[in-house]
């Protein structure tokens, strides 16, 4: 592969960092406080207005729906290593991929829509999630079983007639408190009697559908994430038309390993956004503190974190580009061990050297008033979403453990120590 970004590229890195020097950094004060003040008004579930107001902005730059490779409907879709540089300059922002119509869980719903639905189900849902007009979540996750194994999953999706008809119970379904979000992505057990692997199957049901109820939001270490929201939704005797499922019958668990994978690494790419912007808050902050009667970034142990997570940064980088690589080029399943490797590594490089800065920071960092805090609270939360860090290890350790495996009539050759 080459390590050298294209010119295509280079010149949307440029436009991409303009656009949020002009319009993204200066605006982060007032992304929260308008949450605050719906909040107070008693409604933090209203999106922003900041934010609808520059994804116009972002259109006309040409920096919208970069995350989409090989689609007709959005032909200005880069391949995964060309997003990568540009991924991870969003994710130096918490709400920045929303102004570019690049946030999770959109993008894996829109890419699931286009490999596997229908014409007509992409005409209804696709095209208005890639204008920006509505918003989706993904219901996979459910309270009642370890839903890190996939194949646990207990909600029902009952063929009746030319409908299909859903009961169940999730939660951690990330975006469904935004009012905008109109689709869910559900996945559900059309025959629990049929292979380990082929008892799923996934559904597109409407959100206003009659039957379904958003009970709570749940917090992740105390924030709520409004007017995103990670919320517990309950299924009841909800019906919706056969040509709603995806792929059919039995596929459930096939097309969440092809909409995990680019997930997975698109959570990757914004984990080093942030670790860059945690490096860089860390450098001011060090160098414009005096403590003992020198500045603190004279101090070694301050350079012994800052040198170690230049090189954290720069491996994770590393292993990120070659999983997108191979990913355009020999295809997802080829890498899903580049995939199992990055999501390993990234969340835990972030969260280390997010740590740093806020120790850096002293008081200040675990405040409002850096992005440290929520940015550490994100990127611990990334070591469970998508498959916790176990899961991904033990696929790793079976990849890497198959490569070994003894052939019969191979002979196991003692090791011997030469006179």
């Amino acid at each position: 592969m080459q390590f050298e970004y294209s010119d295509k590229v280079k010149s949307m890195q440029a436009r991409l960092l303009a656009f949020m020097d002009e319009h993204i950094y200066p605006n982060e004060g007032r992304f929260f406080q308008e949450i605050a003040d719906n909040r107070a008004k008693g409604n933090a579930w209203i999106p922003t207005r900041i934010v609808e107001e520059l994804k116009p902005k972002a259109r006309e730059a040409g920096l919208w729906n970069l995350f989409l490779p090989k689609s007709t409907r959005a032909p200005q879709g880069l391949s995964n290593l060309e997003y990568a540089p540009l991924c991870e300059i969003m994710g130096r922002v918490p709400f920045a991929a929303e102004i570019f119509n690049c946030s999770a869980p959109d993008t894996g719903n829109m890419e699931t829509l286009e490999r596997y639905a229908s014409e007509a189900i992409k005409d209804e849902w696709l095209e208005p999630l890639l204008k920006g007009d509505i918003r989706s979540a993904f219901l996979m996750t459910e309270p009642e079983v370890a839903s890190s194994d996939a194949t646990n999953i207990q909600c029902e999706i009952r063929r009746d007639g030319n409908d299909y008809v859903i009961n169940g119970r999730k939660w951690w379904s990330s975006g469904a408190g935004d009012p905008r979000c109109a689709i869910y992505i559900v996945m559900g057990k059309t025959n629990p009697d049929a292979g380990r692997h082929e008892q799923q199957s996934m559904i597109v049901v409407p959100a206003n559908s009659p039957g379904v109820t958003v009970v709570r939001a749940l917090s992740v270490f105390g924030y709520d994430d409004a007017p995103h929201g990670h919320m517990e939704v309950l299924l009841k005797n909800v019906r919706v038309p056969v040509g709603n499922l995806l792929l059919g019958e039995g596929r459930g668990f096939e097309i969440a390993q092809g909409r995990l994978g680019p997930g997975r690494i698109h959570h990757c790419m914004r984990s080093i956004g942030i670790a860059e912007r945690a490096v860089e808050l860390m450098c001011k902050r060090l160098n414009s503190r005096v403590a003992f009667g020198r500045e603190v970034s004279k101090q070694t142990v301050w350079q012994e974190r800052i040198a170690e997570s230049r090189c954290m940064i720069e491996q994770a980088r590393l292993l990120t580009l070659k999983a997108a690589y191979m990913m355009d080029t020999v295809g997802n399943k080829v890498a899903k061990a580049e995939i199992a490797m990055i999501k390993i590594v990234a969340p835990q490089m972030a969260c280390q050297i997010i740590d740093w800065a806020i120790q850096a920071h002293g008081g200040g960092g675990v405040s409002q008033d850096f992005p440290l805090a929520y940015a550490y609270v994100h990127q611990r939360t990334l070591r469970l979403a998508d498959g916790p860090d176990e899961v991904h290890r033990n696929s790793l350790a079976k990849l890497e453990l198959a490569k070994h495996l003894m052939m019969p009539g191979d002979l196991e050759m003692p090791i011997t120590r030469g006179s």
